[in-house]
């Protein structure tokens, strides 16, 4: 408690004090129209919350306002200062976000987390040494970038976020004053909808400028800590890439895109390399060494620019093994350090910088396969006319060389002709640049050889293929069959001959965001466990190595929350070969985007999946808590299949919510759904905007609905103390209703309440609101706490500060959307607010979609 206390004041001199001093000095802005909102938005801040309190709707507080507390009359100059609350909300967002993360340093030395000095310390103390180095030795973290469309600053205005960061540590009120004005003037929006190419390469900003050398100094930390030089696991912290990949319902991925982002992560690299061998030719002057850098750095400087000068690994590796060599022996080992520093390196990141994977849906290879059986006569026109049987035998022994240019259809073409190119890609990157091979989708077995078939018919050896297919599994009936889908192929002899090519080891990833918009929060996530437990069996009996690759969202809602806690919390009986999971969007910034930040989490990361060698024990989960855990998935399942089948689920999205908004913002450059259907159909939304609209509404439906059903039904049954214990002596159930409790403490249903007085919606309302009640009631009750997110105090006033912040923002967005369904001449105004509004409130929520 005490030190809860201590992290509390901490937080209120160093962020909050802060902030507010910042903040005035936009009061300070060249506009005055900005200046005169600065005044008006603590008053309208008061309004708003007292008004809500009251149960008045927005239309009534914002026209109150304009009445009471300003001169503004005309509906003209009303959207204009609307407008402007908006452009003003959002750079205090910015403000507070660079505010908070540089003080997250002061903030560390209250954490209760287990740093890696924290870690090797415990170690030390309990003689652990040779274990923790064996572990060390084979465990691996993989961060997967992603270019989900959940934050989208351009990069003027990141350069700026990390301008104001370092003039904040150094309290520099002037020069600040200077870069908020720079903000004040600059555009935070996206001009037009970025191109896959350019979603790739503001994710290349962060490899370059944060992970290179965070990469490099985490590993040299660990080396150190061990204290031996026979540590050389250089894959200990591993980098993926999905933009330019990722081609799952983005018809603006193609074969050409992928071959410029791997062009460009390469040379994005060459340049890293480029500048680190400059600075070690000004210290190896000496002769005989001299002459093999400055060859290595000619190689460097054509390599950046030209995409057909590729440089491969032993290229690079082996002139500075050559020079560690020579200065040991001639040149007493001077600046040795130096040098094996830039070696790490390179045998880090070698000479693709991250792995470059490909996701594609399950349904386009269908179409594929489909059209190549027609093709070649084996079909006359649908795979139905083959048993399964024989549809495995064509797919497994039958030769085919594949001619493109006999195919019409665009999407089949780019399906085979990427499938080619990644030949290419490999020869440039090397292997590990670009060797997965994702299936979306996946619900039989078929998803994974079709892959396999394709990957034969375009021109690659079965025997010798050098890629991982990894089917990904993302919904109910995907998790259920996923262990019979795996033993088939298994069993399949072709197959398997390929798992004892690729080490026998199976990548296997599980889908958080669309579990949760299937089965609901519990049930996904319980589901998601037990599937990892099960194909963690199959595989250990079939002598092969399990690696589970999780593609996590920003919030609960979307596998979110506190990673290293979320880890920490497996089941013995899940494997823990290697961690492996997706950072999207405002994750990349929030936990990942300074190099402070990302050496932490990633600690956290190595600490978390090292666990069970710090404590001497392996997470059991007993029958008797496994039977509770069920029966609460099953009750939440049943609650959320009732919502999602009501008559009023699409429809309340569609009108009552922002969902319609999301394709007209240019935040990212994939459809907010798969398939052109006109009709909104839920298992085509996309899990973000899914998630999002309901984060808009300041509802978070998907993070928490069903539990507090289920929570109720049990405890009627008498079964309260057993609750009580299960989230105590459970990690993983806690981990979840802690998340949940962040879901729930980020709801504010005073918002809509206005819609509890729609005739058509106000039922479903209600049945929301009564569930978000019932949830916090329930939590609280098993958690023993007081309020929502009782122990993590700091996230807590977080979340409550960026409320405040945004609160005016969001009571004109429910302003507009009033007025947008009363219609009038003004209404595509209103349409652009809603629009305009989006930006602001997700940003400030930095892990809402």
């Amino acid at each position: 408690m005490k030190n809860q206390i201590v992290r509390i004041e901490t937080y209120e001199k160093w962020v909050k004090n802060k902030f507010n001093i910042y903040n005035s000095l936009f009061l300070n802005l060249p506009s005055e129209s900005i200046s005169n909102v600065g005044i008006l938005i603590p008053i309208l801040h008061e309004v708003a919350k007292k008004g809500l309190a009251e149960g008045l709707e927005p239309l009534e507080i914002l026209d109150a306002f304009f009445t009471t507390h300003s001169e503004i009359k005309s509906e003209t100059e009303k959207i204009e200062f609307m407008f402007n609350v908006i452009q003003y909300v959002e750079r205090q967002v910015v403000l507070f976000d660079s505010v908070e993360d540089a003080s997250f340093g002061q903030l560390q030395k209250y954490h209760s987390d287990l740093s890696l000095n924290d870690f090797f310390t415990l170690l030390n103390s309990k003689n652990k040494t040779k274990e923790i180095l064996e572990k060390l030795s084979v465990f691996s973290a993989r961060l997967v970038l992603t270019a989900h469309p959940t934050q989208f600053y351009p990069q003027a205005v990141l350069n700026i976020i990390s301008d104001l960061r370092k003039l904040i540590k150094k309290n520099d009120v002037n020069r600040i004053d200077q870069v908020l004005q720079q903000l004040g003037m600059t555009s935070l929006l996206n001009r037009k909808r970025p191109t896959p190419l350019e979603e790739a390469k503001n994710l290349i900003y962060y490899l370059k400028y944060v992970y290179y050398d965070a990469i490099g100094d985490l590993y040299w930390k660990i080396k150190h800590n061990l204290g031996t030089d026979d540590f050389d696991n250089h894959n200990i912290i591993q980098l993926g890439f999905w933009p330019g990949g990722d081609r799952d319902g983005n018809p603006f991925v193609t074969s050409k895109t992928t071959m410029e982002v791997a062009n460009d992560l390469r040379m994005s690299l060459m340049k890293c390399y480029y500048w680190d061998i400059k600075d070690l030719e000004l210290k190896l002057t000496f002769k005989g060494v001299d002459e093999i850098v400055a060859s290595l750095r000619n190689k460097l400087y054509t390599a950046t620019y030209d995409s057909e000068k590729a440089i491969s690994y032993r290229n690079l590796l082996d002139p500075l093994l050559q020079v560690r060599d020579i200065i040991r022996k001639k040149n007493n080992g001077l600046y040795l350090e130096d040098l094996d520093r830039v070696i790490d390196k390179v045998k880090i990141f070698r000479s693709h910088f991250a792995s470059l994977d490909i996701r594609q849906d399950h349904r386009v290879h269908l179409k594929t396969i489909e059209a190549i059986l027609v093709k070649e006569g084996l079909v006359d026109n649908s795979l139905d006319e083959l048993d399964s049987n024989e549809l495995v035998k064509i797919l497994t022994t039958k030769e085919l060389l594949l001619d493109i240019t006999q195919y019409e259809d665009e999407l089949i073409r780019d399906t085979m002709q990427t499938i080619s190119s990644l030949k290419e890609i490999q020869a440039k990157n090397g292997e590990i640049g670009c060797h997965r091979y994702i299936i979306s989708n996946s619900e039989d077995v078929f998803s994974v050889l079709f892959v396999f078939a394709l990957f034969r018919w375009c021109g690659w050896k079965g025997d010798q293929l050098p890629f991982d297919i990894v089917p990904l599994f993302e919904s109910m009936k995907g998790m259920e069959h996923s262990k019979t889908i795996m033993d088939a192929l298994f069993n399949t002899v072709l197959y398997r001959k390929h798992l004892v090519q690729r080490h026998n080891k199976q990548t296997v990833m599980l889908g958080f965001s669309d579990g949760t918009k299937d089965g609901g929060y519990l049930q996904a996530n319980w589901a998601i466990f037990k599937t990892k437990e099960s194909l963690s069996a199959i595989c250990e009996r079939h002598d092969i190595k399990a690696i589970f690759f999780d593609g996590r969202g920003g919030p609960p809602a979307r596998g979110g929350g506190k990673t290293n806690r979320f880890y920490a919390s497996q089941s013995k009986q899940i494997a823990k070969h290697e961690i492996q999971m997706t950072i999207q969007g405002q994750t990349i910034t929030s936990r990942y985007g300074t190099k402070e930040h990302f050496t932490h989490n990633c600690e956290q990361l190595l600490t978390a999946g090292l666990s069970n060698v710090i404590y001497d024990k392996e997470i059991t989960i007993s029958g008797e808590e496994r039977d509770l855990l069920e029966d609460l998935a099953k009750l939440s399942h049943n609650k959320y299949l009732n919502l999602k089948n009501h008559v009023m689920f699409i429809p309340y999205l569609e009108n009552k919510s922002t969902l319609q908004y999301y394709s007209e913002a240019n935040i990212g450059s994939r459809p907010v759904k798969r398939g052109t259907q006109k009709k909104l159909e839920l298992d085509d939304l996309r899990a973000i905007p899914f998630v999002g609209s309901w984060s808009q509404m300041k509802q978070n439906v998907p993070g928490y609905f069903g539990v507090g059903t289920a929570i109720k039904t049990l405890v009627d049954q008498g079964r309260l103390d057993e609750l009580k214990r299960l989230f105590i002596d459970v990690p993983y159930f806690k981990t979840l209703m802690l998340n949940s409790m962040m879901s729930l403490f980020k709801c504010d249903f005073d918002l809509t309440r206005y819609i509890a007085n729609d005739p058509e919606y106000a039922k479903f309302w209600n049945i929301l609101n009564d569930e978000y009640l019932l949830s916090i009631e329930m939590l609280l009750s098993i958690s023993g706490y007081n309020h929502l997110m009782e122990e993590e105090s700091v996230s807590r006033e977080s979340i409550e500060v960026r409320k405040r912040i945004v609160l005016p923002l969001l009571l004109i967005q429910q302003y507009a959307m009033q007025k947008i369904e009363a219609g009038g001449d003004k209404k595509s105004s209103y349409e652009k607010i809603v629009l305009r509004s989006l930006y602001g409130n997700i940003n400030a929520s930095r892990n809402s979609a």
